[in-house]
């Protein structure tokens, strides 16, 4: 049976869409006119009968493909074990990149145009498109008569741009599912999908055991991988044991590398670079450890608490303020006080400014579904981002995941909870907030917890009331629901008749579980318990020790000295040599003062630190300091903040929580800057029983 490219693709897209789709949806994703579409449908019907399915149209909702699932499986089937003697104009320019990408010498345009079966003259208009995709990474393309055509530019930009190409057509279930099938052949046949080409440049056994050993090593990191940048960083690693295999290195600046060697990160690459020298009998330079580093640091899926104390994550803070207030200001909405926005923004921002200094790509899937239902949003928020950010090219992706926090702000209900919602998406912290937030605002008795695509094989989804994914999950055996991260109206009612499903089988099983459900109970409350007992205590003793004091120094480091002596005389430290020696030791690590203020920020965590305290000090005189940006600053007010080395989460994040006052907007820095012990002490009161209740409530849901 002879097949289109285009028959083919409508086929795909239809296949899997559990709901109706409408013609011009679909015409926007093929990227031709909706007349083209209605023309192929008659073909797709004739298909659709050899398999023993319909295609179901009504006119004003969308058509679909009705009939049994063990059909359509075995369409989905022949579909992917194609021999595909036709591609679409866009899979064309793909195989041709991966194939120019892949060969170590000129290849042939005859050659091309045999492979894709097109005319020379085809392949030659597609090398033009080809030239546009490679030039923003510094690449160039080739082309001489008798010569044939290859690419030309460094071998870090080559990774690149085969990253990128791979990730753009191998979304995190299709990536799961290579890693848990073990890699084996779905077909013994000729399988020339296009994931299956783009997959040709790495083999796929290196994979799996790539992915064993990242898997090993990121138990050690310090903190969460996004799932996008956990496929990101062992999609490179293959890329880069295949490459050394070919004898092709990257050429990593010496200056740069020796600046990484002290850092987490750098000491995890090279455990990683260790391992995989073993696994594969290589050879890796101290050049491609760097470079792996760098995945990491670009890497880093941050928690909602992220503690400020940490001088980068302070800087970051003050942008990301900043971008609220803008927002804010443009949409007429004060969104300025919402600390779960501000929290969400820090721990995506923190690893997204690393990668767009670094010109490292991510994948977002959702970005055409992001502008065209938030185009006015996504519009303010580009903006607003290259303002703010004006030395950083910030890509359409990277503004796609900052308007996901700004929309599940805006759609945030405060409701108590009744039941559970087991939320399971894969494109990071930003989607799943914005499919939870709509949820909560739908559905108000629901409480959603999010989970990503890796972390699901450590849940129960038996212990929530529903469960959604926004990605299909195949070989999973229990109910869910696939949702659109947009929440459909279809959406919302499977999940009310899920939900009502869910209650009546609770009924039944509500006597045979009682006993163990009550010792979990049990458990769980105690840790509550123990948790707001940390909260109190660690408020109680921030407030009894607050004071904002006058003092004269000639220097920041004979006002730090005066400080932690009276520090030490009340019991709040000891050594106070060594934590004003601590102080200045992080001052020469970055600027602490706050740009745009006469404020800056000391802070440490040491062994020399017995309870946790934030006191303020105004100076009679100027004292000139280094900002945070880096320029010179003349200050008035010394904000000095103490944690123990090993303080637990709850008091890290309650300083965090005092770190984003201090810039939450103009009226608190003017605070901090000029107010009295009594106004400042007050608004902290304020702020701080505010936190606490907000606690307890979200203990009690």
């Amino acid at each position: 049976m002879y097949i289109s490219a285009r028959e083919r693709k409508i086929l795909e897209v239809l296949l899997l869409k559990e709901d109706l789709t409408t013609i011009n949806d679909l015409a926007k994703e093929l990227a031709v006119s909706p007349r083209t579409v209605h023309r192929d449908l008659k073909g797709i019907e004739e298909i659709l009968k050899e398999y023993k399915l319909r295609l179901y149209k009504k006119s004003g909702i969308g058509i679909g493909i009705i009939g049994d699932e063990k059909y359509k499986s075995r369409l989905q089937t022949f579909l992917f074990n194609l021999s595909h003697v036709e591609y679409t104009p866009e899979e064309r320019k793909t195989i041709i990149l991966s194939a120019l990408l892949d060969a170590s010498e000129p290849v042939k345009l005859v050659s091309l145009a045999n492979d894709l079966n097109v005319t020379i003259a085809t392949i030659s208009n597609d090398l033009n498109k080809v030239e546009d995709r490679i030039s923003p990474f510094g690449l160039s393309l080739i082309r001489k008569r008798g010569y044939g055509v290859e690419i030309k530019g460094s071998e870090t930009s080559k990774r690149k741009v085969m990253s990128n190409l791979i990730l753009d057509h191998l979304d995190e279930f299709e990536f799961l599912a290579l890693i848990k099938e073990r890699i084996q052949k779905k077909s013994s046949g000729d399988i020339k999908t296009i994931t299956d080409k783009l997959l040709g440049l790495v083999d796929k056994k290196k994979l799996l055991i790539i992915e064993q050993k990242v898997e090993r090593i990121k138990e050690e990191l310090p903190y969460s991988v996004a799932d996008s940048a956990y496929m990101g960083l062992v999609v490179h690693l293959a890329l880069a044991v295949e490459r050394i295999q070919q004898g092709e290195e990257i050429d990593f600046d010496q200056q740069y590398l020796e600046s990484m060697k002290g850092t987490r990160e750098y000491q995890a690459a090279a455990k990683i670079v260790s391992e995989l020298e073993e696994a594969f009998n290589i050879s890796i330079s101290n050049g491609e450890i760097g470079y792996i580093a760098m995945h990491l640091m670009g890497a880093k899926l941050r928690s909602d608490h992220e503690v400020l104390l940490e001088d980068t994550s302070f800087r970051i803070g003050i942008k990301a303020q900043e971008l609220i207030c803008a927002v804010s200001k443009r949409i007429k909405k004060n969104l300025t006080k919402n600390a779960e926005l501000f929290q969400g923004l820090v721990a995506h921002l923190r690893p997204a400014v690393y990668r767009m200094r670094q010109n490292m790509y991510i994948h977002n899937p959702l970005l055409p579904r992001i502008e065209a239902e938030y185009n006015e949003l996504f519009t303010i928020v580009e903006k607003e981002a290259k303002r703010i950010f004006p030395d950083l090219h910030v890509p359409k992706e990277e503004t796609g995941y900052l308007v996901m926090h700004f929309v599940s702000a805006l759609l945030k209900r405060e409701e108590m909870t009744e039941k559970q919602a087991l939320v399971v998406c894969s494109s990071g912290i930003g989607t799943s907030k914005m499919l939870s937030a709509k949820l909560q605002r739908e559905l108000p008795g629901l409480k959603p917890v999010n989970v990503s695509l890796f972390e699901l094989d450590h849940m129960n989804p038996d212990e929530y009331d529903v469960m959604i994914s926004t990605v299909p999950l195949k070989g999973y055996e229990g109910d869910y629901i696939l949702a659109s991260p947009f929440l459909s109206d279809e959406d919302i009612e499977k999940v009310k008749k899920m939900i009502q499903i869910g209650m009546n089988r609770g009924r039944i099983e509500q006597t045979q579980t009682s006993t163990r459900d009550g010792q979990m109970e049990s458990n769980h409350f105690m840790q509550e318990i123990e948790s707001v007992k940390k909260i109190s205590t660690s408020i109680f003793l921030l407030l009894n020790n607050f004071v904002v004091k006058e003092r004269s120094a000639s220097s920041i480091e004979k006002l730090l000295q005066k400080a932690c002596e009276e520090l030490e005389d009340k019991g709040l430290i000891k050594e106070a040599d060594n934590v004003k020696n601590r102080l200045l030791e992080r001052e020469k690590t970055g600027g602490l003062g706050i740009p745009g203020t006469s404020l800056a920020l000391y802070h440490t965590k040491s062994d020399d630190v017995l309870s946790p305290s934030f006191t303020v000090y105004r100076l009679h005189d100027h004292l000139k300091t280094c900002g945070m940006d880096g320029s010179a600053m003349e200050i008035t007010t010394i904000l000095l903040m103490l944690c123990p080395e090993k303080a637990d989460d709850e008091t890290l994040e309650i300083l965090s929580y005092i770190s984003t006052l201090i810039i939450r907007d103009q009226e608190s820095i003017r605070l901090f800057e000029q107010d009295d012990h009594r106004s400042v002490m007050n608004y902290l009161t304020r702020q701080l029983k505010e936190f606490f209740l907000n606690k307890v409530k979200e203990k009690k849901q």
